[in-house]
């Protein structure tokens, strides 16, 4: 018997109904139309092999998981290649091997060598798949990294090459660079570069850095962080070599033992912290769009938890919601595409294709979160889309459980409005509907859940929505077979079951704790 004590502690945050009020017209901080691959990836250097294999050994696991999100979009999700091991990889012409790592007697990665049969193991990924280089910075060697540079753009071509980026975190960088020693570095490679490949157009990320921005944001100790914003500033782009920005994001860390308290499931799983933490960033988008244009802030790697995660934590159904949410926040504050990381033998990498001590060839609970938002924007290129609820304060900044959220970071609503449909200014064509309340598949008391209210946003004449469901037995399971996408499960790298679908015709939505919905419905 569960007793009332255990049920009331269990749901003292719950909210059990709420109301979406509208105004269903599309808001004035809707964003942009949404890139198709704003749910991309980054892959560290030293370990892509292993993820999509090579020409001889191809990693048919790894493609198909590519595949099922290419599918929802029509246009592949993009592929950064780079992470630390950027930074001590080199270039060999003469090397047989397609990528070989030097690895010392103590069991340490030294550095990477790539050859020409490299360029081979990136083709494998789907056809159309743009990807990001990162070049090494770190080793202060021009001459190998324009060899770098030369090789990947005959191996891939322009047309695949989104952009080159130039080092991998370097306000970590022994010495410790500013951003007016960072650009006198900067700015002459790439436009050295560009020159020396014939390219007369921007072609570089610029960025890659990794500290939280300072708060105050406006101060002259703010103004002395390296990041996009200050190398900018430090006359980083007067080459006109600057395409796009790109800044990473771990909102926790397993680093060092004072961070790693704080790495749990429940401080991760909460849209008010994540929300909070994505703010920090808020002034430099408005900055960085406003000198290089809408679509040039991304965040180039992310995770949940830094040092390679988090057992019991990264590997979750938990961390699914998480990710799915801090994408959608992320992409209605204005980024443009988020690279989630993959390393090796990390615990939030959304699958893994080597047996280790983190467990077998498997897909993790993550991956259904790029299922639910390349399938939220489909094919669409006109799709826009604002945080309904909690919504934002005047300054810009996501509504809180202090500001007056009633669902204390528990539940989370985005709308999306198109362009190119009827009425498309007048109501949305879809919506998703997060429950972030943490729930255990060992819990004993019945799944708490909260009924949304969504009629506001119903077009006059829509009498059903049909949803999709999001869902696993609880935000501590880590197997991906028993995570189901519209009654779906993917463990096998493809699709396994029917899809199910559910018709509601009240406007009334049951959103079960950690779980989440994907609501549409006919456009007349």
């Amino acid at each position: 018997m569960v007793s009332l004590t255990s049920l009331v502690s269990a749901c003292v945050m719950c909210l059990s109904k709420l109301t979406l009020s509208g105004p269903a017209s599309l808001p004035t901080d809707a964003t942009p139309p949404l890139n198709p691959a704003l749910a991309s990836f980054s892959v560290e250097t030293a370990f892509f092999e292993g993820l999509i294999g090579n020409q001889s050994y191809p990693n048919k696991f790894s493609q198909n998981l590519f595949e099922n999100l290419k599918e929802r979009t029509g246009v592949p999700a993009e592929v950064r290649i780079g992470g630390i091991t950027a930074d001590s990889t080199f270039w060999d012409p003469n090397q047989e091997a397609a990528l070989y790592n030097f690895i010392d007697d103590k069991g340490a990665l030294r550095n990477t060598t790539l050859g020409p049969q490299f360029w081979n193991c990136v083709k494998l990924l789907p056809e159309g798949t743009k990807i990001v280089m990162t070049l090494n910075l770190g080793s202060s060697n021009y001459t190998g990294t324009l060899d770098m540079a030369e090789a990947a753009w005959m191996g891939l071509g322009s047309p695949q090459i989104s952009r080159f980026e130039l080092g991998n975190e370097p306000d970590h960088y022994n010495p410790k660079l500013d951003p007016q020693t960072y650009t006198a570095i900067w700015e002459p490679w790439t436009i050295n570069i560009s020159k020396a490949l014939s390219i007369d157009y921007p072609e570089f990320q610029i960025g890659a850095t990794v500290e939280n921005p300072p708060q105050p944001h406006d101060t002259p100790q703010a103004d002395a962080q390296l990041d996009c914003v200050s190398a900018l500033a430090a006359g980083a782009n007067d080459g006109h070599t600057v395409a796009t920005c790109s800044e990473h994001t771990y909102q926790y860390s397993v680093c060092n033992p004072s961070s790693a308290a704080d790495a749990t499931l429940a401080n991760l799983v909460n849209h008010t912290r994540l929300a909070e933490y994505l703010d920090l960033w808020q002034p430099r988008i408005h900055r960085v769009r406003a000198q290089l244009g809408p679509d040039a802030f991304v965040i180039g790697e992310f995770n949940s938890v830094s040092c390679s995660g988090r057992a019991n934590v990264s590997d979750t159904f938990g961390q699914a919601i998480w990710l799915l949410d801090t994408i959608l926040y992320a992409a209605s504050i204005n980024v443009s595409r988020m690279y989630v990381h993959q390393g090796a033998h990390a615990h939030y990498n959304l699958w893994s294709t080597v047996g280790n001590l983190n467990g077998p060839i498997q897909v993790f609970p993550s991956y259904s979160a790029y299922l639910f938002v390349t399938e939220a924007i489909g094919y669409s290129n006109s799709l826009r889309l604002s945080n309904i609820f909690p919504g934002r304060q005047a300054d810009g900044s996501s509504v809180t459980t202090a500001g007056g959220d009633p669902s204390a970071g528990q539940i989370s609503v985005y709308g999306f409005w198109d362009e190119n449909s009827a009425n498309s200014y007048d109501y949305p064509t879809k919506l998703a509907l997060l429950n972030l309340e943490l729930y255990s598949q060992t819990d004993t008391y019945p799944r708490p859940d909260t009924t949304v209210d969504i009629s506001a946003y119903l077009p006059k004449n829509t009498q059903e929505v049909t949803v999709r469901w999001l869902i696993a037995p609880g935000s501590d399971v880590v197997s991906a077979s028993l995570t189901t996408w519209a009654g779906q499960t993917f463990a096998s790298s493809v699709a396994e079951g029917n899809i199910v679908e559910e018709k509601v015709s009240n406007g009334q939505v049951v959103v079960k704790a950690s779980s989440a919905a994907l609501v549409y419905w006919s456009v007349a």
